[in-house]
């Protein structure tokens, strides 16, 4: 498949995303890199506090307005935790652990888990899964995924192909993502906002980092009618698992953790004082099979844990503090692979333990239902 007929088009080897050697091309690639960062924070920040003064002075904001600035302060959030991620990726802060990785499977898992952020944009998720394997950190391809998520979620217009297909020499594995990009709005509102382009912002300087780090080549293509970016993977275990042909994949991605419950028997110890927050963690993990205790303080989790260790602590952010951490050193001490999964209070992500720096994944309160399975999957695999 040639992804350079039409458009802008242009193919990125591992090297060539390396950052550029000339001192002065160098010092314009970070520069420009603070100042993108920078307009992704302060511009969603300052609509946000024109609106609180706007509050301050009349006292009274409507609905729509109350969810606009909430939806300013998550996107700059969110620009903030992509400049930690990249941060890190360039680095070379993450430890790389390569192993075998059904790339299908995982790819399958992180649409489960996006399933509600994509719906609530307004988008379909169309993808066209060839099975295959490929040799990779399990934490930078999670990354990587909803990185290539990211970008393509917040510039298409309608729907967003996935495909999964094999380059038959040499044989490796290729991801493919396409869209058809959102017009440019032309009207005197659409001036004061930030222009939808494919290759403008942080999300698709994290892809490129993320891609980079992992040793992935990139082809891509951009046009105002069709985009289009293809990842290979180098280390590809083999070309066809056997009796697998493709793998179209409908809408119904919550069925995934629902049918073989690779995780059944697994024991959870959920630290939580607050019901309603037990009531949540308990609806989301009830049909995987898990075998689940509830306590309701730190020292309960230590009186439970002197019994035996489960395989994994889901805690609530409002217990968490330094009797907890020193509980959490202690048996990571013992068992390196341990997973902990914090539960914060605000936040609709959720950051994978790799990332976070702590050893600790997060789940932000609101995506209790629609990520907290898949994190309990995720984080549960690299441990077993």
């Amino acid at each position: 498949m040639n992804l350079s007929e039409t458009g802008d088009s242009k193919s990125i080897t591992p090297d060539t995303l390396q950052p550029p050697t000339d001192v002065r091309v160098e010092t314009d690639f970070w520069r420009d890199l603070v100042q993108q960062i920078g307009c992704e924070i302060a511009g969603p920040l300052t609509a946000a506090l024109d609106r609180l003064l706007h509050l301050t002075e009349t006292g009274s904001i409507d609905r729509p307005g109350l969810l606009a600035m909430r939806q300013e302060i998550e996107l700059a959030r969110k620009a903030g935790m992509f400049s930690q991620q990249f941060a890190r990726l360039a680095a070379g802060a993450v430890k790389q652990t390569h192993e075998k990785l059904h790339l299908t499977q995982t790819v399958r898992q992180v649409l489960t888990d996006r399933h509600q952020d994509m719906q609530a944009r307004g988008l379909q998720i169309k993808p066209v899964l060839r099975a295959a394997e490929v040799i990779a950190d399990a934490t930078l391809l999670f990354s990587l995924l909803n990185a290539m998520l990211d970008w393509s979620s917040a510039c298409a217009q309608h729907s967003i192909e996935l495909r999964i297909e094999m380059r038959t020499w040499p044989n490796r594995a290729r991801l493919i993502c396409r869209y058809t990009p959102k017009p440019v709005e032309t009207t005197e509102e659409a001036k004061d906002k930030e222009p939808v382009a494919p290759v403008d912002g942080l999300s698709w300087r994290l892809l490129k980092q993320t891609a980079r780090t992992m040793g992935l080549a990139i082809e891509y293509q951009f046009s105002p009618e069709r985009v289009s970016v293809a990842l290979e993977f180098p280390r590809t275990v083999n070309a066809e698992l056997s009796g697998l042909s493709a793998i179209e994949l409908d809408q119904g991605f919550a069925s995934t953790h629902s049918g073989a419950k690779p995780l059944a028997g697994s024991h959870v110890l959920v630290v939580a004082s607050r019901r309603d927050v037990r009531i949540q963690i308990r609806e989301a993990i009830r049909n995987m099979g898990l075998v689940v205790d509830f306590v309701n303080s730190v020292d309960e989790a230590k009186a439970f844990c002197q019994e035996g260790l489960p395989h994994a602590i889901i805690i609530e952010s409002v217990l968490r503090g330094e009797r907890f951490d020193d509980m959490a050193d202690f048996i990571s001490a013992e068992r390196p692979d341990f997973v902990f999964i914090e539960i914060v209070e605000e936040g609709s992500t959720f950051e994978i333990s790799g990332f976070t720096g702590t050893g600790f994944a997060r789940v932000g309160r609101d995506a209790i239902m629609a990520s907290l399975p898949s994190a309990l999957a995720f984080e549960l695999s690299k441990s077993a």
